[in-house]
C-alpha cells in the first residue's frame, strides 16, 4: 500500500509539474501576439488543437509510467537502500554535487542518443516513436509526449542509477528541474536563447529548440538530448533551424 500511495503521489507531482512548466511556456510563447514575444519563432504554422490534445494525452500517460520506477526508488531511498544521500559532508561534498548532476546528464544523454536512433529504425519506429512525431511542429505540450513503449524504455535509467551512483537529494531535485526545462523548452517551437549565445563554443555543444526542431523535420538527424557531441561524432548533426521569416508586409 505504501508503494501504491507513493506512486499516486509522484504521478500527481509529475502531472502538476508538466502542466505548470509546459503551460507557462505555451502561454508566454503562443498565447501572446508574436511581436511581443522576445524569442525567435521556429514554427511556420500555429499549433494544431488536435495535435496539442494528442501531446497532452500522451504526456499524461507517459508521466504515469515514469512515476513507477521513481516510486520504487523513493521507497528504497526512505528505507536506506539507494545511493541518494542527504549529508553534504564538507567542501568536497559541495564540489561533488554539480559533478554528480553532470554525470547523470551524460549517462542519460548517451542512453537517449542510442535508444532514440534505434527507435527510428523502420522496424521499431511505428511501435515506439511515431506517437512523438505526430508533432511535426512540436509545442511545449510535447515535452513528455511518448508512446508507452518509449516511456518504458527510458523511464528506468536514472532511478536505477540512483542505486549505484551517489547523488545528493538536492542534486536529484536540480536534475529533475533541468530535465523538465530542457524537454519543454526544446519542444517550444520558439528559440528563447539568443543566437549569439548559440554560436558561442558552449552554445554549439548544447541542444536547444533550434537544434531539436530540425529533428522533427528531418528524422535522420539531431538525435541528442542535452549535448551535441554524439551527433557530431556520428555524423547526424544537421545544425540549427533558422527562425521563421516574417511574411511579406509584416510589421
Amino acid at each position: 500500500m505504501e508503494l501504491a500511495a507513493t506512486y499516486l503521489y509522484l504521478t500527481a507531482i509529475i502531472w502538476a509539474r508538466y502542466f505548470a512548466v509546459a503551460g507557462l511556456f505555451y502561454v508566454l510563447l503562443w498565447g501572446r501576439p508574436e511581436h511581443k514575444v522576445r524569442a525567435q519563432r521556429l514554427a511556420d504554422r500555429d499549433p494544431d488543437p488536435a495535435v496539442v490534445r494528442h501531446e497532452i494525452k500522451m504526456s499524461l500517460l507517459s508521466s504515469a509510467i515514469y512515476a513507477a520506477p521513481a516510486a520504487v526508488t523513493l521507497e528504497a531511498f526512505m528505507a536506506g537502500g539507494t545511493a541518494i544521500y542527504t549529508d553534504v559532508g564538507g567542501l568536497w561534498g559541495w564540489l561533488y554535487i554539480p559533478v554528480s548532476i553532470l554525470i547523470y546528464l551524460v549517462i542519460q544523454d548517451a542512453y537517449f542518443y542510442w535508444t532514440h536512433r534505434a527507435m527510428h529504425h523502420p522496424k521499431l519506429f511505428r511501435a515506439t516513436h511515431l506517437a512523438h512525431h505526430r508533432s511535426r511542429q512540436p509545442t511545449p505540450w510535447a515535452a513528455f509526449s511518448f508512446h508507452p513503449w518509449e516511456a518504458i524504455i527510458s523511464a528506468w535509467l536514472l532511478p536505477a542509477a540512483a542505486f549505484f551512483i551517489p547523488i545528493h537529494i538536492g542534486a536529484v531535485m536540480a536534475l529533475l528541474a533541468i530535465m523538465t526545462y530542457c524537454s519543454v523548452a526544446n519542444h517550444a517551437g520558439w528559440e528563447i536563447i539568443p543566437r549569439r549565445w548559440l554560436d558561442s563554443p558552449l552554445g554549439r555543444s548544447l541542444i536547444t529548440a533550434s537544434h531539436h526542431n530540425v529533428h522533427h523535420a528531418d528524422y535522420q538527424a539531431n538525435y541528442g538530448l542535452y549535448f551535441r557531441y554524439w551527433d557530431h561524432w556520428f555524423g547526424t548533426d544537421r545544425g540549427l533551424a533558422e527562425p521563421r521569416q516574417e511574411p511579406a508586409g509584416a510589421a
